[in-house]
């Protein structure tokens, strides 16, 4: 059930479109241009031996504009015209398509509905020199009659990238919305661990369950880890062993109308020297966490915060024991700090989880992974997610830095056992500063 009110979303929806086709408008000026047809996607086949497809995953342009998730649908973009939507009404009897969640957008639209590519085909011959198709099936924008130079240009695309990177009041609604039904279903997962022994395919399900969610509802599947699995990045490889744990890593998210939440909480539990010593390093991640995310500031660039993360993360180390007899600089200077924490500290978030408008530019060699390297400015919404694993094949490497990287090995090894920390937060920028869209509703 959403908290969003109907009058919220007839008052923002049309802003929405009005900024969307402002936006478009000038990336096709730019590219000499009368408009769009945007393709809403073509579902996949799984496999040549067999005649299932996955679930349609919807271009990210049409998605923007449109809240549907239908096959076969053509979006018709000019300046100076309400935009029509060539809907695909053509209905197979061994499926059909998901009923969007609200009815808000369909007023923003001219829609023409339709049962063939032909039927848009002829809609559109008078127009189609004019245009530029848009989608991931060139195969049905040729059939639409787009030249080959017309079909998806790789500039044009990746200007229409950049559209995505600003949020309307409506996109941040909508990703609020989406933190606090994820929220729901991370506090769910993290009570039943506490409070008994459940398999990651358990936690899965009542994640899943608490959200209202089918797998194929999710913006990503989601991680579920215990133990030595949470020192693998995208475990999604369920154990159905019913234990107590250690420790239980959760990376999953929900989506509102499209939009987005990417949300990941780690906790830990038990006790003894090097359970007290992981707990005290989970707190100490979270309070780094929380220092970057204050630390958000326009026109500060994205990488800086993530280096600073890696200082930060080296003083944790350092209060917890992990690392001795060094410093923090040192610590980061010897590359000690990119072997425990090797992914990016974060991404842009949007109609898709790892959105590609805010790395334009390729970051510093020392951070392969990192997803964003913008400049941080107002309206953009990103995740903050720092880390700290232990990873058998990039503890072997820290072993041979000199020095021993600096770390504490016996305890390390202690820690193995454990796996690994990730704390994450979705961020929107205002003017005024940071706007953190998970904690209202999870604060821990």
């Amino acid at each position: 059930m959403s908290t969003i009110d109907s009058t919220t979303l007839a008052r923002l929806y049309p802003l929405h479109l009005e900024t969307l086709g402002a936006r478009t408008a000038a990336v096709c000026e730019r590219h000499g241009l009368d408009g769009l047809v945007i393709h809403s996607g073509t579902a996949v086949s799984k496999t040549p031996w067999d005649d299932q497809s996955w679930p349609l995953v919807v271009v990210p342009t049409f998605r923007q504009w449109l809240p549907i998730a239908v096959e076969g649908c053509a979006l018709l973009v000019r300046a100076g015209h309400k935009p029509t939507l060539f809907l695909n009404v053509e209905r197979s009897y061994w499926e059909g398509p998901p009923e969007p969640e609200g009815d808000h957008f369909w007023a923003g639209f001219d829609v023409v509905e339709v049962t063939s590519i032909a039927a848009i085909r002829t809609a559109l011959r008078p127009l189609v020199g004019a245009l530029a198709f848009v989608g991931t099936d060139r195969a049905f924008g040729a059939a639409l009659g787009f030249a080959e130079d017309r079909l998806a240009p790789a500039t044009l695309i990746k200007d229409l990238d950049t559209t995505r990177v600003h949020k309307t009041d409506y996109e941040v609604v909508c990703h609020r919305e989406a933190n606090r039904r994820a929220a729901i279903g991370h506090l769910a997962a993290m009570n039943a661990f506490a409070d008994g022994a459940h398999s990651e395919l358990d936690l899965h399900l009542l994640y899943l369950k608490e959200t209202a969610q089918d797998d194929t509802d999710t913006p990503y599947k989601g991680i579920v880890a215990k133990d030595e699995h949470t020192a693998t990045l995208h475990h999604v490889a369920y154990s159905r062993r019913r234990d107590a744990g250690r420790t239980l890593l959760v990376d999953a998210g929900a989506t509102c109308f499209g939009y987005q939440s990417d949300i990941t909480r780690t906790v830990v539990k038990g006790s003894g020297d090097a359970a007290d010593i992981f707990r005290a390093l989970v707190a100490a991640v979270d309070r780094l966490q929380h220092t970057l995310v204050a630390a958000v500031r326009p026109g500060d660039l994205y990488q800086t915060l993530h280096d600073e993360s890696h200082r930060l993360l080296a003083e944790a180390l350092l209060s917890t024991g992990i690392a001795r007899d060094t410093s923090a600089e040192a610590l980061v200077a010897a590359g000690t700090t990119r072997k425990l924490f090797p992914h990016g500290l974060g991404h842009s978030l949007g109609v898709i989880t790892h959105d590609v408008g805010m790395r334009l530019v390729a970051p510093k060699s020392e951070n392969p992974y990192l997803r964003n390297t913008a400049t941080i400015e107002p309206g953009q919404v990103f995740t903050v997610e720092p880390g700290c694993y232990f990873i058998p094949a990039l503890l072997s490497e820290a072993r041979a830095l000199p020095d021993g990287g600096g770390l504490n090995w016996p305890l390390v090894e202690q820690l193995v056992p454990f796996g690994g920390i990730r704390i994450e937060d979705n961020i929107h920028v205002t003017a005024d500063g940071p706007e953190n869209l998970t904690r209202p509703f999870l604060p821990r």
